[in-house]
């Protein structure tokens, strides 16, 4: 493959990078976002509701954890699915089939009666989840102009800390309620249900996914409506072909296979290692972060508290490395919140008192927060578009495995060492991760790769 065929994009993209920032622009990001804050609001949900059922069900350490990773487990297998369906299918329905399929096992977590139960049900809440977010980025990155690309991602990925925050006051305000707390708030997540219904005829599909796929005419109106919105004059037609050919076949087999071509492998490989790592210590800590404080002395109520304070440091993080992810490029942020995130959590595992943990809570939750969105930011940028969906899924799907771990390992670590131990290790893989990221393409202002 040339340098001149690898850097060539075709005429509907060209015109979708010229434009400016449009109202148009604007719906594709809050749609998505809103989903992925509704994400992040199920997500965080769980980490309050394992400490409430801790207490009422009498459940052992290992049963709390399963809770957390069974999830964990739907969520591997999710991602990897939706990408394959995002390449496949389209990104706009797998999108609302994810909000769909979670939002109502979410709701429905609220009847059960039992642990086998509700981990039937987080299991698929995990399918949906999962599939959702690498979906949601190669979404809005294929809509983005090239020179604001990493940092509308990074804004997407900021709808995380919107969505978790809620989450906290749902910890804070209704679990603690009642003996049905938890059950009111599994109610509250099943917003994303009736969101499908918006997603799915509300926003436009990829106008890069239907040119590939040979619907140029769809693709030509959707790009023709951005054009408008910008009042931008007419272009000329395409004239219905792609002027690169695809990088990877439509065939299961094929596009896995090039995910390790020689082409890939090094940029895959990194991918992996920094997704794996980072999905540990993220879950790994946040996960447990109010139950390590119920078990430090502090009650469920304050602990809650605690975590609200913590989460809300998040915000600010995603801004900065915002801003940053189009000045120093997406590995050189990367990294160097990676960097902070491994500091942070030493900080955190020695910590005593509440100010001090709060301090060090925040700056955990900054760092770590701000390499999250520029993870989201240059995983889509690392494939091209007839893999997109797919290698961004099965990085995802990598990291999950990490996720699925980390929950079942704290509680022996915090029985052979405390917390001081376990957040050492969760520092060892932020490093390892920061070390990693510089096996990644920077593509920041550079055209996305349209084979």
């Amino acid at each position: 493959m040339t340098d001149a065929a690898t850097r060539a994009s075709s005429a509907l993209s060209e015109r979708l990078d010229r434009l400016p920032f449009t109202r148009k622009h604007l719906r594709v990001l809050t749609g998505s976002g809103i989903g992925w804050a509704l994400d992040a609001m199920d997500v965080g949900l769980i980490s309050f509701i394992i400490a409430a059922l801790a207490a009422q069900w009498s459940l052992t350490p290992t049963e709390a954890s399963w809770i957390a990773s069974v999830g964990f487990v739907g969520m591997a297998v999710g991602a990897s699915v939706g990408g394959l369906l995002a390449d496949r299918f389209g990104r706009r329905q797998v999108f609302a089939l994810t909000l769909l399929v979670y939002g109502l096992a979410t709701g429905a977590s609220a009847l059960v009666g039992g642990l086998a139960a509700l981990l039937v049900l987080r299991f698929l809440v995990g399918l949906g989840l999962g599939a959702e977010l690498p979906v949601a980025s190669t979404y809005v990155s294929e809509f983005a102009p090239a020179r604001m690309r990493g940092r509308l991602i990074v804004i997407l990925e900021a709808f995380w800390a919107i969505g978790w925050t809620l989450a906290a006051l749902i910890g804070y305000v209704v679990i603690p309620a009642s003996e049905d707390g938890w059950r009111w708030a599994f109610a509250l997540g099943a917003i994303p249900a009736a969101y499908a219904l918006i997603v799915r005829w509300g926003l436009p599909e990829s106008a890069r996914w239907l040119e590939r796929r040979g619907r140029f005419t769809q693709a030509e109106s959707v790009v023709r409506a951005f054009e408008d919105a910008a009042g931008a004059p007419a272009a000329p037609p395409t004239d219905g072909r792609p002027t690169v050919l695809p990088a990877a076949a439509t065939s299961l087999g094929e596009r896995l296979g090039t995910l390790w071509s020689a082409e890939f492998r090094v940029r895959t490989a990194c991918l992996w290692l920094v997704w794996f790592c980072v999905n540990f210590s993220y879950y790994g800590a946040f996960i447990w972060i109010p139950s390590i404080l119920v078990a430090q002395g502090y009650d469920l109520v304050r602990s809650f508290g605690f975590t609200l304070i913590i989460t809300l440091a998040q915000l600010p993080g995603y801004a900065v490395a915002a801003w940053l992810i189009e000045v120093w490029g997406r590995r050189a942020t990367l990294s160097v919140f990676l960097v902070g995130s491994a500091v942070s959590a030493i900080f955190f595992g020695t910590a005593s008192g509440a100010g001090a943990i709060t301090a060090a809570g925040m700056a955990l939750s900054f760092f770590n927060l701000g390499a999250w969105g520029a993870l989201y930011a240059v995983t889509p940028e690392m494939y091209p578009t007839s893999l997109r969906a797919t290698g961004s899924g099965w990085a995802a799907g990598a990291g999950r495995i990490a996720s699925i771990v980390a929950p079942l390992v704290v509680p022996p670590l915090l029985v052979a060492g405390g917390a001081p131990v376990l957040f050492v290790v969760f520092a060892a893989f932020f490093a390892v991760a920061a070390a990693a990221a510089w096996g990644l393409v920077d593509r920041r202002g550079v055209a996305l790769d349209d084979r």
